[in-house]
């Protein structure tokens, strides 16, 4: 659940890139029903989702634990959400929301090996 919900931020950071044009255009995607900030919190309740995802997996596997060591990758493009990052300020969110799926899939099946 946790790597789908950061593949789903990533789709709602580029959405949320689009709402101006979509929104000219006709567009009914779920960011131009959610408005700005709505897309905005959505975005933020994915990066929460994957941390929570997590507490089962720790309480199977507590070697699961060290996947909360990539949490410091979600603060920068959570921050530039939040703070109001639009059109091409949102592209570094993509790319670093990229990376902490990565990484979270990476340190969470590793960590599941164990």
């Amino acid at each position: 659940m946790g790597v789908g919900a950061l593949a789903c931020a990533i789709l709602v950071a580029n959405n949320l890139r689009d709402i101006p044009t979509d929104a000219a255009s006709g567009k009914r995607t779920l960011a131009v029903k959610l408005g700005d900030a709505g897309t905005r919190r959505l975005y933020a309740a994915l990066l929460a989702a994957a941390a929570v995802a997590l507490v089962p997996a720790v309480l199977a596997r507590p070697w699961a634990a060290l996947t909360f060591l990539v949490a410091p990758l979600a603060f920068g493009p959570l921050k530039a959400v939040l703070g109001g990052a639009t059109g091409r300020d949102l592209l570094p969110v993509l790319r670093r929301t990229g990376a902490l799926e990565l990484a979270y899939g990476v340190v969470l099946g590793l960590s599941l090996a164990l």
